[in-house]
């Protein structure tokens, strides 16, 4: 038996982090792939040089091909351009539909059995795509939002109740950003509702923050965007089907009449193991939260409605 063999599409700042941490928790040998000659040679000759230090007996090359991603476990996709001021969401769609109709043709090829983690913007309509050009089954196409939004409220409510980060169990559904839907009641600190310990207009605020989280930092480093937080979300996914956990976590999956929805890549509460998205968890939801999980449904289908086939 081999180390399990993770490929990482795009060595940008997010996809970097994503190999720091997967080498970090040991998770396997790496891959890092980008266009940009030397950078993820540089990039992975740099995080295998902190193997020493800290103690991790894994594999980490960088290439400017797809030749040395043969036979990979998972792959991650990252490569894509972020939204530029004044680009509408439509060019941002056609720009990365091209980029990850390439990089999806090339690895899916060369793995046929991997299971693929979307991290491109936007993201439910990649992992759409993703899906579409691969031809895999649903279970094995994911998208990271949800572990990311989550991580962000619950680092938020903790903040706030000053408590431990671990005792706080966060839930949203649907879309990145704006699109989300945050289950209040679902929300929990060591099993206590949040709203047993906040005040109301304090839970809006928190999820208000929750949804503008990846603006915020922007706002704050002026030039690029988080990767710290998405680069660790991506590896709890990727360790959760490496050692086949079974672990719920908001996921963006293809829908096949799940919460009154079909053919859409949408986040929902899923169980990942060893086959990838193993089972999407049903709750029940109040008029007033299906209505918002419509909104965030149609805002997804309106991106969608820019892809080209």
């Amino acid at each position: 038996m081999g180390r399990p063999k993770i490929s990482i599409v795009g060595a940008g700042n997010v996809g970097a982090t994503v190999a720091h941490w997967a080498a970090a928790k040991e998770l396997g040998d790496i891959v890092l792939v980008d266009v940009i000659e030397g950078l993820p040679q540089g990039k992975a000759l740099d995080l295998w040089e902190s193997a020493p230090v800290e103690g991790f007996h894994l594999k980490i090359v960088g290439s400017n091909g797809y030749a040395e991603t043969e036979g990979s476990d998972i792959v991650v996709i990252t490569a894509g351009v972020a939204r530029k001021p004044g680009m509408s969401r439509e060019d941002l769609v056609q720009t990365n539909q091209k980029i990850v109709t390439e990089v999806v043709d090339q690895v899916a090829s060369r793995s046929p059995q991997s299971i693929l983690i979307m991290v491109t913007n936007p993201l439910d309509t990649m992992a759409y795509l993703a899906k579409r050009v691969s031809g895999f089954p649903k279970n094995r196409v994911l998208g990271q939002a949800g572990v990311l939004d989550t991580a962000r409220f619950r680092s938020f409510i903790a903040q706030e109740l000053n408590v431990s980060v671990e005792n706080v169990q966060a839930f949203v559904l649907g879309g990145h950003g704006d699109e989300m839907v945050p289950l209040v009641r679902y929300t929990t600190v060591s099993g206590i509702p949040i709203t047993e310990l906040l005040p109301p207009e304090r839970i809006t605020a928190l999820v208000e923050r929750t949804r503008k989280g990846g603006g915020e930092i922007v706002s704050l480093l002026k030039t690029g965007s988080a990767y710290y937080a998405p680069g660790a979300a991506v590896a709890q996914m990727i360790e959760a089907i490496l050692k086949d956990k079974k672990l719920i976590l908001p996921c963006s999956c293809y829908l096949e009449g799940e919460y009154g929805l079909r053919d859409i890549y949408f986040g929902v509460p899923a169980k990942l193991g060893s086959g990838g998205v193993e089972e999407v968890i049903q709750v029940r939801l109040t008029e007033e939260e299906k209505a918002a999980l419509n909104r965030s449904a149609d805002l997804i289908r309106e991106t969608m409605s820019a892809l080209q086939f």
